[in-house]
């Protein structure tokens, strides 16, 4: 299936190995694999809309808008083994066929209810497709060739995820909320097209069985992780939290046992412990969770405190977007060059630099420059990181663990996006709700003010709007002090933000292997999986 030129050595020696028509196979890949990166972010430009539509508080918001990443990344190691027996393009298929009804039920949900449950088919249709786009260009490719066709397909999908935003306020700038969620449907039908045409339908795959009670695990696992993360500082909510944690513990220690006893493993625990591997993978966590979390947050700022329109909110992006696929290219050299690890550092300095923006200038009546600022070095930072990030998981696997690799990547964007959103939000919440507590304690007119308004005004921005519409003559007090509570509010969130990426970072330059000795384990983990 491949066209040998010369065998890609571990440290990218030689030019490598691609498949036949690679252009057009790999433009299939990052056609479908598009169709789950534009779904990621199209839900966090239309949640003021869907506040005002169906009055949700913010913790209903935030798992709307994490809905998607808790889908996905909660059956992406399952389905990625799946995929690894039965057959990979099928997988892409039909999650691209079911990625149609899962927008459907999203743009026209009756209630939040609804409209998460469709977030949620569409993350499990993403989970189907997306991580088969890695696991093949794993089997496909090889040496230097493999990891300039993972620059491309992590830098356009990174950049197409920060898109998102700017299509979806284009579309809202005319239509209902709901228009966001159909953005996809056209390339759907095109990536259907070329999946079809284009890639080939087996290369590589196991004989091996899959593990399915692993799978049913893992699945239990990272949602009980999301949801408790989400409801853990919600006030009244300490019982729910407490009992999805428990869920969580018990599935994630069950999964851990199930693998280390199953033969053959959903999850091989002897090459995640490989140091490459699992530092790799923590470090993709956060800084594909950075570029989650802050579009998540940003959007909120840009449309609730700035005042920005849908559209003008999206194109506000455009300078990650941009920066994105301008450093991806540069990543790739970087990895030859200088190693994954170096690239890695260079990517979390400027997601520092991004989170340390936001922090210290994002303020009530920023100028654009300033957003603009904070949005391109975050961009720069997602474009430089996403290549090792991905290759260094790719590389420390053989190839019939494939699946096994790009699940693990895709958890890097999809569990970090749904925990970084989960942990922001979580605290934009209890910071708002702070924040606009002490106000109505401090009001002159407190008495007047019943529980019933309190708690509308501390359930969200968007429940501020509705008591403000309610007593228009109180209305400019009562929005000046919700975005002085968001303002408080997002404070927390850029803090926590800036304290992951440091440690990310000095993970990193703890315990990853420099250029030579990155080389050397490269090679030693292939010649171990030869045996």
């Amino acid at each position: 299936m491949a066209t040998a030129t010369k065998p890609g050595a571990p440290g990218g020696a030689g030019p490598g190995t691609a498949p036949r028509q690679a252009s057009l196979v790999l433009l299939a890949l990052i056609v479908v694999a598009a169709v789950a990166n534009l779904n990621l972010t199209v839900a966090n430009v239309a949640l003021p809309g869907i506040g005002r539509a169906f009055g949700t508080g913010q913790t209903t918001l935030d798992l709307i808008a994490i809905g998607y990443s808790l889908g996905l990344a909660g059956s992406v190691l399952y389905l990625g083994a799946v995929g690894d027996r039965y057959g990979r393009r099928m997988m892409l298929v039909l999650g691209v066929l079911l990625s149609v009804p899962a927008c459907l039920m999203a743009a026209y949900a009756p209630d939040a209810g609804v409209l998460l449950a469709g977030r949620l088919l569409g993350g499990i249709s993403a989970g189907m497709a997306y991580p088969t786009t890695l696991a093949l260009i794993t089997a496909l490719w090889s040496g230097p060739a493999r990891v300039r066709a993972i620059a491309l397909w992590s830098g356009i999908g990174g950049a197409i995820t920060a898109l998102g935003p700017m299509l979806a306020g284009l579309v809202m700038q005319h239509f209902w909320w709901g228009s966001a969620f159909l953005l996809t449907l056209p390339l759907a039908v095109v990536a259907l097209i070329l999946a079809v045409a284009c890639v080939p339908s087996h290369v590589n795959e196991t004989t091996d069985p899959v593990d399915h009670l692993g799978g049913v695990l893992s699945m239990v696992f990272v949602a009980g992780l999301v949801v408790t993360i989400n409801f853990a500082p919600v006030p009244g909510a300490g019982t729910l939290a407490t009992g999805t944690a428990v869920v969580a513990l018990a599935a994630g220690a069950g999964f851990f046992l199930r693998q280390r006893r199953a033969r053959p493993p959903l999850y091989d625990l002897h090459v995640a412990g490989r140091r490459i591997f699992w530092v790799a993978a923590v470090g993709g966590i956060i800084v594909f969770g950075s570029l989650m979390g802050a579009i998540f947050v940003g959007q909120q700022y840009l449309q609730d405190v700035l005042g920005y329109s849908p559209l003008r909110a999206g194109l506000a992006i455009l300078p990650a977007a941009v920066c994105l696929v301008a450093f991806a290219p540069l990543s790739a050299r970087l990895v030859h060059a200088c190693g994954s690890g170096f690239t890695l550092l260079s990517g979390y300095l400027f997601c520092l630099l991004s989170f340390l923006s936001m922090l210290l200038l994002w303020k009530q009546g920023s100028s654009y420059w300033v957003v603009g600022l904070a949005f391109a070095f975050l961009g720069a930072g997602v474009g430089l990181a996403g290549t090792p990030a991905s290759h260094s998981l790719t590389g420390s696997v053989p190839t019939r663990r494939a699946g096994m690799a790009s699940g693990t990547a895709d958890l890097q964007r999809d569990l970090g996006g749904a925990i970084m959103q989960s942990i922001l939000g979580a605290l934009l919440t209890a910071g708002y709700a702070t924040a606009i507590a002490r106000s109505v304690a401090s009001a002159p007119d407190r008495s007047r003010i019943t529980s019933s308004v309190q708690n509308q005004l501390e359930k969200s921005f968007a429940g501020a709007q509705q008591v403000a519409q309610r007593y228009p003559q109180h209305a400019t007090k009562i929005t000046a002090a919700a975005k002085s509570a968001f303002l408080a509010g997002d404070q927390w969130a850029y803090a926590a933000a800036i304290i992951g990426v440091l440690i990310g970072a000095a993970l990193v330059a703890a315990l990853f292997p420099r250029k030579a000795a990155e080389t050397a384990l490269l090679a030693r983990y292939q010649a171990e999986d030869r045996r």
